[in-house]
């Protein structure tokens, strides 16, 4: 702190349980306020003033002045950078959510968007004043197209979630062209939550189709569950058991031969980039998510971007407008025939557009499949270290990711709860993994090291795994004792959960 002072708790709060990283504790921003003390200064602009009254009607004003927080601009400062100091980042350290890729992002990527020319241009700019920036949303198209075998491209939705919602609605569209009102789409047991969510809004009805003993979707099973009332299949390959679906090019045929189409949940698109392609598998749609494979800045809210590429014969549904380029070799905006409209406002994220399309030209065709060889390389890595401490519920060579369970593990966590282990890693400076997902095992873990983690860190990680087994349920129940949030009481929580946060409310 810049000066003493003795924190004082706004009407109705309390102190802070959360302790500073220096010891103590950190007290909240209205404990700080001291009235009278500022943390900004305004010279008089010569502009006449006015009053409250003379601008606003009487019966809309507030009859006291809101409780703001009085202090100095030192002191806020200090407290907010604290507070960043507490939070953990890809940039901190290993970041091992499976499933989510949580990758570092490279910082040229974000000196590229932070051009100026790219961040001044206005979105409804005429297409000859921003031929630049539809230069690069056509290129970044285009080597999308190229990376997932398909042949056309909408980069509007903001998000993979997003992107499912547009691609079954093209998917609707498509059957309605053709005369079809299916009402369902099949969905793998394993699946992420949000392709049940996606159908749903779209207007179908999802059906689950249970995967076979190896963990991928049987042609066998599948075909019971193939009629004239499907519209067709949500997949991730890899799925999300970190195992590449075999039998796909059967499944593909299979759900054509039925008038399906299929759907691909892009979210592992870092196991196979430059390796094989989702149109080569046979899928008509793929939706990607560029702030996972594609390293533009994820979590926090966003802004991400879920691009969604197609076939031909799905190309003229795709959201408008799309950037095109001219015989001349200008660009310019180009709206499909039978656009579904618009999914986001304006272009997309156009600045996480731009960050992709460093990372591709950073990398080349060559190296981005180098990405997916050193992501995998490095999951089989940790893989064959936590064999023996930790149950393989599917025991073979994995993708991208890997799949671990406490439940009737061989070594020492068996008996252990998932959630446990993940907070015995946070006492050791690793993020958790992912826990409890994919619903098919119990008590697991998903873990993605990703490729941008060093071989020492993967070496490292899987060491605290280890480490973590060897503990007691007892003490591991208290896990984590060192973070700057200690072990919650979980029922507790479920019991009295309060979803805002009020300052001068609190209990």
């Amino acid at each position: 702190m810049s000066h003493a002072y003795v924190p004082r708790a706004a009407p109705g709060g309390r102190a802070s349980s959360a302790p500073l990283m220096g010891g103590g504790e950190e007290p909240a921003i209205f404990e700080m306020s001291v009235p009278g003390r500022r943390s900004a200064s305004f010279r008089a602009t010569g502009v006449p003033e006015w009053t409250a009254e003379e601008l606003v009607p009487a019966d809309e004003l507030r009859p006291e002045p809101p409780a703001m927080v009085e202090i100095s601009e030192r002191d806020l400062v200090a407290h907010m950078t604290r507070l960043a100091h507490r939070q953990y980042s890809v940039d901190m350290g290993a970041y091992p959510l499976g499933s989510c890729t949580m990758k570092y992002n490279p910082k040229v990527c974000d000196e590229a968007a932070a051009l100026a020319g790219l961040r001044s241009a206005h979105p409804a700019a005429p297409p000859a004043y921003v031929q630049g920036w539809l230069e690069l949303l056509w290129s970044l198209g285009e080597a999308l197209c190229e990376v997932t075998g398909m042949d056309a491209i909408t980069l509007q939705p903001p998000a993979g979630a997003a992107g499912e919602l547009t691609g079954l609605l093209m998917m609707r569209a498509w059957h309605a062209s053709e005369g079809r009102s299916p009402s369902k789409v099949l969905i793998p047991g394993s699946a992420h939550g949000t392709n049940p969510a996606s159908v749903s809004l779209a207007g179908y009805r999802a059906v689950s189709v249970p995967s076979d003993g190896r963990g991928l979707v049987s042609p066998g099973v599948l075909s019971g569950y193939l009629d004239d009332d499907v519209a067709g299949i949500m997949l991730t390959n890899p799925n999300t058991l970190g195992l590449f679906e075999e039998h796909i090019a059967e499944v593909a045929r299979a759900v054509h031969d039925a008038r399906g189409l299929l759907y691909y949940d892009g979210a592992n698109l870092n196991a196979i980039m430059g390796v094989t392609r989702p149109g080569d598998m046979g899928f008509d749609i793929v939706h990607m998510n560029l702030h996972k494979t594609f390293a533009v800045p994820h979590g926090g809210g966003g802004p991400g971007a879920g691009p969604v590429a197609v076939t031909h014969r799905l190309a003229a549904f795709l959201p408008g407008p799309v950037p095109a380029r001219r015989p001349d070799g200008t660009f310019a905006w180009d709206r499909p025939a039978r656009s579904i409209g618009r999914t986001h406002g304006w272009h997309g994220n156009a600045l996480a557009l731009a960050r992709a399309w460093a990372y591709v030209l950073l990398n080349g065709a060559d190296g981005l499949r180098r990405v997916s060889e050193a992501a995998v390389l490095n999951a089989n890595w940790l893989l064959s270290r936590l064999r023996g401490t930790y149950a393989v519920p599917y025991d073979r060579p994995a993708m991208h990711e890997v799949v671990v369970s406490t439940r009737d593990a061989p070594g020492p966590a068996a008996g252990l709860r998932a959630l446990d282990v993940a907070k015995g890693l946070l006492e050791r400076g690793f993020h958790s993994p992912t826990v409890y997902f994919p619903l098919v095992v119990a008590e697991a873990l998903m873990i993605e090291p990703t490729e941008t983690e060093s071989p020492e860190t993967v070496h490292a990680l899987a060491e605290a795994l280890v480490e973590v087994a060897s503990g007691s349920a007892a003490d591991l129940a208290q896990a984590p004792r060192t973070a700057p949030v200690t072990r919650a009481d979980e029922a507790l929580a479920a019991r009295t959960l309060v979803p805002t946060w009020d300052a001068l409310s609190r209990a």
